[in-house]
């Protein structure tokens, strides 16, 4: 089994959202999402969610392209990626948090993890910043 992991706030699941898990399927056949810390999303984007992270875990638990869905911890991602040991890492085509050094944030703790990064579908008219408005 190849274990893909993706990470974001996912508030409110939307048809971006489901093209992205449909694009990270090419890498592995189990699709891990987690879901960022409400603090850990008002530090990276300015504010608070629209829903609560118990509403937003509700939602990926109940889209039927996730196989499994976590709550991330506050101190970043890199504990649920030691614990978990994804295949493959993909990410959103404009994530910009905890990205920069991933590569050697992941070599720094002997994993050999794949890193993509998905494609835009439709981000003039799917993405959060727009529909949350």
């Amino acid at each position: 089994m190849k274990k893909v992991m993706v990470f974001g706030t996912f508030d409110g699941i939307h048809n971006g959202h489901l093209d992205f898990f449909r694009q990270t399927r090419k890498y592995g056949d189990y699709l891990i999402a987690v879901a960022g810390r409400d603090m850990n999303i008002k530090k990276i984007k300015g504010k608070l969610p629209q829903k609560n992270l118990s509403e937003r875990l509700a939602d990926l638990k109940n889209c039927d392209l996730i196989d499994e869905a976590y709550m991330g911890f506050e101190d970043g991602p890199y504990k649920i990626i030691e614990d978990l040991k994804p295949d493959v890492i993909c990410l959103g085509y404009d994530q910009l948090a905890f990205t920069k050094n991933l590569k050697k944030e992941i070599k720094k703790r002997g994993l050999n993890i794949k890193i993509y990064r998905m494609k835009p579908f439709e981000p003039e008219k799917y993405h959060s910043s727009i529909l949350n408005k």
